[in-house]
């Protein structure tokens, strides 16, 4: 066989390998839906949420894999450096590994903005400043006056270094002049479960995984962090109305896949998530977590994504963050 026939049938064999994975049908099998962070978080809780709508729509099973560690960094690189590009499996991608945890670590196992293709946003989470209720605090004007009084300065507990329960921790420690002292977790879950139980005193907690604790009367909820009142407290004021003006953060999520997932995947996939967000009844228990629906296009997504980056990137390096 010449150079040239055998330079045409690979040519053609690589176009015809090419056209039927284009044409392959999808999804061809179950879909992993991974988690970067422990069972009893926000992101978990929003998986689980989602998992039952997304078998219905895509007519195949949909396992939810919690996988923690490194704030998030381990799960989420899983998923762009080890899972095939085919849209089989689907990051929970959270605000602290997509645009903070660059900054914060020295060395990432994976870029979030080359490594990862974004599919949708689905949060935008308020925080909420909480305590044990044995601290007898009920207002803003009340619980700095108790931690001003402190000889040891109060402890709050976190999902990890880097997360937004840390973020605004630290910028209320200096935004209000109260010394805390954190304490990381490997996810909000453990670190809400300490709270609950008075170990730590103190969290500023992404709303969708205290809400329920908060109406059990388990915890006293102080402020949010949103500039509005969230509709899930209706009586909780913002920081600013409780006397502490220009504080606000919030904490988002989204969907994510490998980079170099096929468009029309993509596509598939951005449609299924718009689709539940249709649903009336899904609406209204999604935004009974504590978050409005904000899914729009996997570009919208991608922008926020590295709008994010920069300005919490800057936050961390002025607050002096840092994952050690």
């Amino acid at each position: 066989m010449t150079l040239s026939r055998r330079t045409a049938v690979s040519a053609l064999a690589l176009g015809l390998g090419t056209l039927a994975h284009a044409q392959a049908p999808y999804p061809n099998g179950p879909i992993r839906f991974l988690v970067p962070y422990p069972p009893g978080g926000p992101t978990d809780l929003m998986a689980r949420m989602l998992q039952p709508e997304l078998q219905k729509r895509l007519g195949v099973p949909v396992l939810v894999e919690n996988k923690g560690g490194a704030g998030g960094n381990v799960g989420s690189a899983e998923v762009a450096k080890q899972a095939p590009a085919d849209g089989q499996t689907l990051l929970l991608a959270a605000s602290g590994p997509m645009a903070v945890n660059g900054t914060l670590f020295r060395n990432m196992p994976f870029n979030a903005i080359n490594d990862l293709a974004p599919v949708v946003q689905l949060s935008a989470f308020p925080l909420v400043l909480e305590v044990h209720p044995s601290l007898n605090v009920k207002t803003l004007k009340e619980f700095l006056a108790v931690a001003k009084a402190q000889k040891e300065p109060f402890t709050f507990a976190s999902a990890g270094n880097g997360t937004p329960q840390h973020l605004a921790g630290e910028l209320f420690s200096r935004a209000a002049g109260v010394p805390l002292v954190h304490v990381p977790y490997r996810g909000a879950g453990p670190a809400l479960n300490d709270v609950l139980g008075g170990q730590v005193k103190v969290m500023f907690d992404i709303l969708g995984s205290s809400l329920p604790h908060i109406q059990a009367g388990k915890l006293q909820p102080i402020a949010v962090t949103s500039a509005q009142r969230s509709p899930a407290l209706p009586k909780v004021p913002t920081m600013a109305e409780a006397g502490l003006a220009n504080f606000e953060t919030t904490a988002w999520h989204g969907v994510a896949v490998r980079a170099g997932t096929p468009a029309p995947i993509i596509a598939r996939l951005n449609a299924t998530f718009l689709d539940i967000f249709k649903d009336p009844a899904f609406r209204q228990k999604w935004e009974a977590i504590g978050t409005p629906v904000v899914a729009g296009t996997p570009e919208a997504f991608g922008q926020l994504v590295r709008t994010e980056s920069v300005r919490l990137g800057r936050l961390v390096r002025d607050t002096g963050v840092t994952a050690d």
